[in-house]
C-alpha cells in the first residue's frame, strides 16, 4: 500500500515562522484553550442564576442504554483524529473544519449565556450493574447536567462528518458511510445515555447547517449568484 506523504513538513516549524503562509493555519488551534476557559466558567454558573429544564415527551420513550458509552466517548477521538488528519494531509480542510467548530461552539456558548438550561433525565438508579454503568455513574458525578441545548456533542460530530465528506482524499463511499454512521451513533448516544434531550439534538442541527454553508458552500454559492447575474 502506498503511503501518501504529509502536505506540510512540521519539522520545519519554528516559533518565528508560525505566522507564515505554511503554518499560520495552526493559529486556529489557539481557539481551543480559549473555549476551554469560557466553557469552564459557563459550567461553574458564572453567567447564570437560573436554569430552564429542557424536556420532550420523546425523552421518556427512549430507554437508557449503557452500550452507547462507546460511541459517546469515541467522540473525543473522532475530533482529535480529524484534527490530525486534516492538519497533515488537507490544510484547506483543516481550516474549514476549525472554522465550523469555532462558529458552532462559540455560538453555543453565547446561547448558554443568554438562555441557561439544564436537563433532569439521568436515571437515579441503573437497572444493570456493569463496567459501563459504573463508568456513567462516575461520569455523571464529573459532568454537570447544565448547558445542554444545543448539544456540543452533535456539533463536534457533524463537524468531523463535514470535514470527512469534503476531503479530496476521503471520497470513497466506504469513508462516507463510515463518517455518516459514526456521526449518527454519536448523536444518538447523547439521548440514550440521558446526557441530552431530543430537543438538544434537534436544536444543534440548524446551527450545523449554517456553519456548513459558510465553511463548505460559501464560494460555490457566490459563484452561482455571479453566474445568474451575468445571465
Amino acid at each position: 500500500m502506498r503511503i501518501t506523504p504529509p502536505v506540510v513538513d512540521y519539522r520545519e516549524l519554528r516559533p518565528q515562522n508560525i505566522t507564515s503562509e505554511k503554518f499560520r493555519h495552526l493559529l486556529l488551534l489557539v481557539w481551543w484553550p480559549l473555549f476551554g476557559i469560557l466553557f469552564s466558567l459557563t459550567e461553574k454558573g458564572l453567567f447564570a442564576d437560573h436554569y430552564t429544564p429542557i424536556y420532550s415527551p420523546f425523552d421518556d420513550i427512549i430507554p437508557f442504554n449503557e452500550l452507547f458509552v462507546i460511541p459517546y466517548m469515541f467522540w473525543f477521538a473522532y475530533l482529535v483524529l480529524m484534527h490530525l488528519y486534516t492538519g497533515f494531509y488537507d490544510i484547506d480542510g483543516f481550516r474549514r473544519f476549525m472554522w465550523f467548530i469555532i462558529i458552532t461552539y462559540t455560538t453555543t456558548i453565547v446561547i448558554y449565556w443568554i438562555f441557561p438550561n439544564c436537563q433532569h433525565l439521568r436515571p437515579a438508579v441503573f437497572e444493570r450493574d456493569n463496567v459501563l454503568t459504573r463508568f456513567m455513574a462516575a461520569f455523571y458525578a464529573y459532568d454537570t447536567n447544565t448547558n445542554v441545548c444545543p448539544s456540543i456533542h452533535v456539533h463536534g460530530a457533524v463537524a468531523v462528518w463535514a470535514a470527512g465528506w469534503n476531503s479530496p482524499r476521503l471520497r470513497s463511499v466506504w469513508w462516507k458511510v463510515g463518517f455518516t454512521v459514526t456521526t449518527v451513533l454519536i448523536s444518538l448516544s447523547t439521548v440514550f445515555l440521558k446526557q441530552h434531550s431530543v430537543i438538544d439534538v434537534i436544536a444543534a442541527l440548524p446551527l450545523c447547517l449554517i456553519a456548513y454553508l459558510i465553511c463548505y458552500r460559501k464560494q460555490e454559492l457566490g459563484f452561482r449568484v455571479k453566474k445568474r447575474s451575468r445571465a
